[in-house]
């Protein structure tokens, strides 16, 4: 299982240079004990003179949020803070941050969540952001909140901005966990304590040794890693389990399917490699296709337009306007 440094790419950020100017991004790595399990922890700050909206097409990765609203330094009652467990996001994620904010999140690798929280599978909470204390029930309180606060994933610069920002707009209080937990996790003007209080929190919750979970983690590692994985039946002639034992493998431990998994690294591929393009005006869409093995270049304009809401060229000639 991997074991390196955090990410550097920007993945799943739609116009990721945008956001980069307006907010403070920083990925870290946990404790070596976690890193079997979590792709980063990312922290994100921000002071807006102006609201700012950010698109983000979700990795498909659990992520626990860590949140504050309010300028740093301001009285307590003028800082909104909450925890939440923010499920796989099957669409485009828009989010408008405003003012100043704080974010520590947990990405984990696809297949790392369950160890930490076994009860349940994974897809229990896909398309969903819920309180911490209705995932972590002892990190609440009887003031702990009954609202899901701020918003969810991933690109760990994909799966981290489109986290930031909804909780300003809910108006929720100290929801999702205690008032003692967010204060360890938001408080400290240091990313290494912030770190440090993201690392206890973890290790006191798990993980639980459970040999389906590296499986999952390590099927995939491979769809991210080898672009000759197009078809779920590559994934069955690898592992040698059946078509169905393979979907449920990955609901109980992903969230979603394979073949979701196989389509949205693709979007990721071809988002980037718009963006890598900029003034030239996008990559060989047919070529590209091709590569990720689409049936013919119409087939990847539809999935790039469903997810993004524009078209691939539309895109690309956008972020080389002036």
């Amino acid at each position: 299982m991997s074991d390196s440094a955090p990410r550097r790419d920007t993945r799943g950020i739609v116009d990721p240079s945008e956001l980069l100017a307006r907010v403070r991004f920083r990925r870290h790595t946990p404790a070596p004990e976690l890193r079997s399990y979590l792709e980063h922890y990312w922290l994100i700050d921000w002071e807006l003179p102006e609201p700012y909206a950010t698109h983000v097409v979700p990795h498909p990765s659990m992520n626990i949020v860590f949140q504050q609203y309010g300028a740093l330094g301001a009285p307590a009652a003028e800082v909104r803070a909450s925890a939440e467990v923010s499920g796989i996001g099957l669409g485009l994620f828009t989010q408008k941050l405003t003012e100043a904010g704080r974010v520590c999140g947990v990405q984990f690798r696809p297949g790392g969540f369950r160890p930490f929280a076994p009860a349940w599978p994974v897809s229990t909470w896909t398309g969903r952001r819920v309180p911490l204390t209705e995932v972590f029930p002892e990190t609440g309180t009887e003031a702990g909140g009954s609202k899901a606060a701020g918003a969810g994933a991933e690109a760990g610069a994909g799966a981290g901005a489109c986290h930031a920002g909804a909780d300003a707009e809910r108006g929720a209080g100290h929801a999702g966990a205690d008032a003692e937990l967010l204060s360890a996790v938001l408080s400290p003007d240091t990313d290494h304590a912030r770190v440090a209080a993201l690392d206890a929190f973890l290790l006191a919750h798990g993980p639980t040794a459970d040999p389906a979970a590296d499986q999952a983690m390590e099927l995939v590692d491979l769809i991210r890693g080898d672009r000759t994985v197009r078809k779920v039946s590559r994934l069955v002639a690898a592992t040698g389990l059946s078509a169905r034992s393979l979907q449920r493998l990955f609901a109980t431990h992903v969230g979603v399917g394979p073949k979701w998994v196989i389509l949205r690294y693709r979007i990721h591929e071809a988002l980037e490699r718009a963006e890598a393009a900029g003034a030239a005006g996008g990559p060989d869409w047919a070529a590209l296709a091709a590569e990720l093995g689409y049936s013919d270049q119409a087939h990847l304009v539809r999935d790039f337009t469903a997810t993004i809401g524009v078209p691939p060229t539309a895109y690309a000639r956008g972020l080389s306007a002036p």
